[in-house]
């Protein structure tokens, strides 16, 4: 009897443990999502159902791997079927406001440009990053994966590194990396003649060496593995986010997981040795804060700032593959988009030989460059790096009269913004960068409907940056070639970390 009595003791609380474990899980995966979109459907928002456990996972895997099966048919700008695929297909068929889901959470699909602004704008932190798989956070976590006070420090710390006058210093080291590639480029060509170039690869290895060089104060040799790391780790992390997350799945010891741990071990094992360099050359004072490094490091020695040898490590992984990604799309797809408009490639030719008849092409220069100015803010609005960004409700917000509830994703897919004509006008899918020859700001005369670098308290810091350099870049090209889309060329934009030309992108490049 005293047995069955303590069988009984230690059974009862065991069955209520698993019961408990139970109902949590029945909550997580059913009673929560569905309550949630029950309360979502009240204010007239409609859109997909909640699917058990995977959400629209499926469907939008399903959709990207049609919409890449065949490139576009004919050449031309309107690519939102093609790199967000699920979601113009939601937009099409439930409006600028509409439902869908990210495994069991809910996910607002928002295109409308009042509500982006108000959420990009939250300076009361309702709106954070969303939890991540923590397979993607592997790539980077440096400022842009920070919130609230955390991330406010260590954006004060680093801002000073993206200063106008930080950045006019620059400017020599641009030109030197452009130069590299304009004389790699002449010796391919030869001194008369043309030759198909492979520009997406070609402005990748710019982008590294600029960032290199203005960084880090090294040359793209130095900093060529962490590139090629960070590319395969790309890779691994867009698989990993477009696949359900089962807790716990990282620490086994699969192929991939074992790939995406060795890569992230390499990258901080190469910068561990740049960085213990730059501190050598520092103590001997050699170097002050003349790159980004060196101001991370400067930061870190601060006793208030709070920065480890990881966080700096972190910071030069977020700047090495953000900056190189950014700059490498945008000088992509002018090229791309230039060559497919002769006309607007001999306007922007005329605006740099005339303009460096005068000067070289220093900062004061590149700053005239009105035309090749309005060149990139076109291409940026056709073909943003960033299709789109994402946001997690905190704490339940109200914003524009939606009543939005805690643990809630958005999604802002600005692309459905740039190419509306609602704010653009009837030719929004034709190139036309005569639309901000009075600058951005004027550009739209109702309201902002363009963010290709984000907006609001997390803009990106390195849009003044990312500018400079691309208007060096395509400045110094037109000076001395003259380019056509090669006969091999396929147009099917698709989106990897950024919007990039599946296919690659040959170009026939002639000597002027």
């Amino acid at each position: 009897m005293e047995d069955y009595v303590l069988k009984m003791n230690l059974a009862i609380p065991s069955a209520l443990l698993i019961l408990c474990a139970v109902i949590r899980v029945v909550y997580i995966i059913w009673w929560r999502p569905k309550s949630l979109e029950k309360e979502l459907r009240q204010q007239g928002i409609r859109g997909t159902s909640y699917k058990l456990l995977h959400g629209d996972m499926k469907e939008m895997k399903k959709s990207t791997i049609e919409a890449l099966s065949k490139p576009m048919t004919t050449l031309n700008h309107k690519i939102a079927p093609r790199v967000l695929p699920f979601f113009h297909e939601v937009f099409q068929k439930y409006g600028k406001v509409s439902l869908g889901w990210m495994e069991t959470r809910p996910r607002l699909v928002i295109a409308d440009p009042e509500l982006i602004r108000l959420i990009l704008t939250d300076k009361n932190g309702d709106f954070v990053s969303p939890p991540l798989n923590p397979l993607v956070n592997i790539l980077q976590q440096g400022v842009s994966t920070l919130e609230g006070e955390h991330w406010a420090k260590r954006r004060r710390l680093i801002t000073p590194a993206f200063h106008l006058e930080k950045l006019k210093r620059m400017v020599p080291a641009f030109s030197t990396s452009c130069s590299g590639l304009i004389d790699r480029w002449k010796k391919t060509i030869g001194p008369v003649g043309s030759s198909e170039i492979e520009v997406a690869s070609e402005f990748q290895n710019l982008a590294g060496d600029v960032i290199a060089r203005t960084a880090f104060g090294s040359s793209y040799e130095e900093g060529k593995m962490i590139f090629e790391l960070q590319k395969e780790q790309g890779a691994l992390v867009l698989e990993a986010y477009t696949n359900i997350y089962i807790p716990g799945f990282r620490f086994l010891p699969t192929k991939k997981n074992k790939r995406r741990y060795s890569i992230d071990n390499e990258i901080k094992s190469i910068l561990r040795n740049m960085i213990g360099t730059k501190e050598q050359a520092m103590r001997n004072g050699e170097f002050g804060d003349n790159d980004l490094l060196g101001l991370l490091l400067q930061c870190k020695e601060q006793s208030d700032s709070g920065m480890t040898m990881d966080d700096v490590i972190e910071e030069c992984k977020l700047f090495y593959f953000a900056g190189q990604e950014t700059t490498a799309s945008l000088l992509t797809w002018t090229m791309i988009v230039l060559s497919m408009h002769p006309d607007w490639q001999q306007k922007a030719r005329d605006e740099v030989l005339h303009i460096s008849a005068k000067r070289p092409l220093d900062f004061e220069a590149i700053n005239q460059l009105k035309i090749v100015s309005m060149i990139l803010y076109e291409v940026l609005r056709l073909y943003p790096p960033l299709t789109c960004l994402y946001r997690h409700t905190r704490r339940r917000t109200n914003v524009g009269g939606l009543s939005i509830p805690t643990g809630v994703d958005l999604a802002l897919p600005i692309l459905f913004l740039h190419d509306d004509p609602d704010y653009w006008g009837e030719d929004v899918e034709t190139f036309n960068p005569e639309r901000f020859s009075e600058g951005v700001r004027k550009a739209l005369k109702d309201q902002n409907a363009f963010y290709p670098f984000g907006w609001g308290p997390r803009i990106c810091l390195g849009q003044t940056f990312t500018m400079i350099e691309a208007k060096m870049a395509l400045a110094m090209i037109l000076r001395d070639f003259s380019f056509q889309l090669s006969p091999s060329y396929t147009h099917a934009p698709r989106t990897l970390i950024s919007v990039q030309p599946q296919y690659g992108a040959p170009i026939m490049v002639h000597r002027i």
